[in-house]
């Protein structure tokens, strides 16, 4: 053949389409997307998540310590898509959305996200080895679950979150990928679920001497693809995140000094221009580093302690010091040298120095930071802390106090604004000036409690402060140093964290900053969810019966819990008896059915059991990502039953009457509660009737 003839051959382009894939597909998005755009009013959690999606659109800084900032932000590319300005008032469920609220665009993708769900069910199940009759069976459950249908409708996350669980178990079958954990930290435990299976895949890998020389390279991509892509890709949408919202916010107080001045405006408009270096005759504003009970300023005030308190201890009776959450001109203090009598700056400052011995003078009071040996108010084993006042009761000063830098690189480097934390030791009795987190009674006017800590260990934030506010004293008569006090600070040095700075402060805020506990109308406990024994309503019309509840498919959940059941007892069943060589089952299908097991069992638990662990409040739709997981093992159960326990014809066909009749079942079940699930059309006064005397039930239920 000449180079002719080649070129003459024709260029074919053959296209392979699963019909039942593509039917599965379009029938997700059509009970997903119909009518999204309705009720045009706040459902439920959007008034929590509409709230962060106005401030990425206004460029503001906010922290959710519920998950990383990945599914904001794939709710906000749906509010940026439609043009939403950021300006609405998030402040009622039920309250009707205004024109500029492109309603359809926030919730276009969650529905999208949970629509994809369902194709990507129907690959999972046939990736792990069962037939596309199973998967077709997985896709009709998924499909007529109304509690998956509600939660894809609105501006809410879970359905991004199954959608990028699914996404991940599949990628990890199919080549190793894994990003669900991006979205929340609930996702965190599907993922070592995974690293779980990487790790007894790889185990068995290196066993595998017909491997050998590609063990290490499978190692290694399993590594870079499990542990270091997902850490890349986390640290990349957190540093999206903070380089979007680098506006000051409502969270500012929650975080540090530093990283509040790193935001445009709010402590960054204040603190522009302050001296970076501390210097003696600085006025200063202290800030403890702890945010816990709340963050607060070192303060003091014209009012002393009760000669005796409550309980009939008695005090020094000498000027309250306390910490004050919010900004006053009574947090000022000026840092003294003890050999000067100077309170002013001199030039050029003498810069004060790790080590160096201070006093701490109050700038409107003129009394100085002391602390002695008399028990504080609230914290009898801790010293009391004081402006010294001279009663001539044989109670010297005891007011010098050692800076102990905590953070710095080397052992006389200078006290910086904002960026040093320090420890003020007393000088007398070694004991560090720390924040309590006890309030003090009426007298005190609730404020904070600081003590002198005589066994102050390790770094905690309690005891450690920052300068915030900083500005070079030049007044030395008390009248003309009250209104220097009252000026703003000036002059011009600008301070920016690094990536990895502000990344690790936030993560850390993150991961310890709890919102209180509290009962809700709507809350339940696991327990509750397995039986579904509560439901959540999530709009109610204000004028009609038109309402939308979160209430699950009876029908699936019965038989997903059955399905839990026999998974558990063919697998107690095959275990020992294969122990004991007797094999009931091939060994392919065995290790099939483990690892079915281990995905879809393992999934529902790994999404289900950490609950019980939480202490927040909970809600049914938390058991969502679980129910997933839980009616995927339905069609792995039917099949198994169906091929290899099922033996006669008859048998056989009288389990696909069963099979036949469930699936009718679901239906009915998900047709019926189908103006619970779309809001429309409204219920007939029986239907209403029939609702609230099943709440009635369970309330009832639950007080037994």
């Amino acid at each position: 053949m000449d180079v002719s003839d080649c070129v003459k051959l024709p260029i074919s382009v053959s296209v392979e389409i699963n019909l039942l894939l593509v039917a599965v597909t379009v029938s997700a998005l059509v009970t997903r997307l119909y009518g999204i755009h309705f009720p045009k009013a706040v459902v439920f959690d959007e008034v929590y998540y509409g709230q962060f999606l106005s401030l990425y659109m206004k460029h503001v800084f906010f922290i959710d310590e519920s998950g990383p900032p990945f599914g904001h932000m794939i709710l906000a590319l749906g509010a940026y898509l439609g043009g939403f300005d950021g300006n609405f008032v998030w402040n009622r469920i039920g309250a009707e959305y205004t024109s500029n609220v492109p309603v359809w665009s926030l919730r276009v993708i969650p529905a999208l996200a949970g629509s994809f769900c369902i194709p990507l069910a129907y690959l999972l199940v046939v990736e792990l080895g069962y037939s596309h009759s199973s998967a077709l069976g997985a896709c009709v459950l998924l499909l007529m679950e109304n509690s998956l249908i509600v939660q894809s409708r609105f501006m809410l996350l879970e359905s991004v979150l199954i959608f990028f669980l699914l996404l991940a178990v599949l990628s990890y079958l199919l080549s190793d990928l894994d990003c669900p954990h991006l979205v929340k930290y609930m996702g965190m435990f599907t993922y070592f679920l995974l690293l779980g299976l990487a790790a007894v895949h790889t185990w068995h890998v290196i066993g595998d001497r017909t491997l050998s020389h590609v063990i290490v390279v499978q190692i290694l991509v399993r590594f870079l693809a499990l542990v270091v892509l997902p850490v890349i890709m986390y640290l990349g949408f957190f540093y999206i995140h903070l380089t979007l919202l680098y506006r000051s916010g409502p969270h500012d107080q929650m975080m540090s000094s530093a990283f509040q001045a790193s935001l445009e405006g709010g402590l960054a408009r204040i603190t522009q221009g302050q001296p970076l270096d501390v210097a003696f005759g600085s006025q200063v504003t202290l800030r403890t580093v702890s945010s816990k009970p709340v963050p607060c300023w070192l303060h003091s005030h014209k009012a002393n302690y009760p000669v005796r308190y409550e309980n009939g201890r008695g005090s020094s009776h000498q000027q309250q010091v306390t910490c004050y959450p919010f900004k006053d001109v009574n947090n000022w203090w000026i840092i003294k040298d003890p050999g000067r009598h100077s309170l002013v700056v001199s030039s050029p400052p003498r810069p004060v120095r790790h080590g160096d011995i201070i006093q701490l003078l109050h700038g409107m009071t003129s009394r100085y930071l002391n602390t002695h040996d008399v028990a504080a108010p609230m914290s009898p084993h801790s010293q009391e802390v004081s402006g010294y006042i001279d009663f001539n009761v044989s109670m010297p000063a005891q007011n010098l106090w050692r800076v102990d830098i905590v953070n710095r690189e080397s052992d006389r480097e200078i006290w910086k604004t904002i960026l040093s934390e320090v420890r003020l030791v007393h000088v007398n009795t070694s004991a560090v000036l720390k924040l309590s987190g006890a309030s003090l009674p009426e007298w005190g006017f609730k404020q904070l409690e600081v003590v002198g800590d005589k066994i102050y260990k390790g770094y905690q934030q309690s005891g450690m402060w920052n300068v915030e506010e900083h500005r070079y004293g030049r007044s030395q008569e008390q009248k003309e140093r009250e209104l220097e006090l009252k000026l703003p600070t000036h002059s011009d040095i600008k301070r920016n964290l690094t990536f990895m700075a502000k990344f690790l402060e936030l993560q850390w805020k993150m991961l310890t900053v709890k919102n209180e506990e509290s009962e809700h109308k709507y809350s339940s406990s696991p327990l509750e969810w397995i039986t579904m024994d509560t439901n959540i309503a999530y709009w109610l019309h204000p004028s009609s019966n038109a309402q939308i509840q979160l209430i699950g498919n009876i029908v699936n959940w019965t038989i997903a819990n059955l399905s839990l059941v026999v998974y558990s007892l063919m697998f107690l069943t095959y275990l020992p008896r294969r122990r004991r060589k007797v094999e009931d089952i091939p060994q392919d299908t065995w290790e099939q059915l483990v690892l079915a097991g281990v995905i879809c069992f393992g999934g529902w638990a790994v999404n289900y059991l950490p609950f019980f662990l939480m202490e927040k409040t909970l809600f049914l739709y938390h058991y969502l990502p679980a129910l997933t997981f839980k009616i995927l093992q339905i069609p792995v159960v039917i099949e198994h039953l169906y091929i290899h326990v099922l033996r006669s014809p008859a048998q056989r066909k009288a389990f696909g009457g069963v099979i036949l009749g469930v699936l009718c079942s679901v239906y009915v079940s998900y047709h019926n509660l189908s103006p619970l699930t779309y809001g429309q059309p409204a219920l007939s006064s029986d239907e209403l009737a029939a609702l609230r005397w099943r709440e009635s039930w369970d309330i009832l239920l639950r007080k037994r």
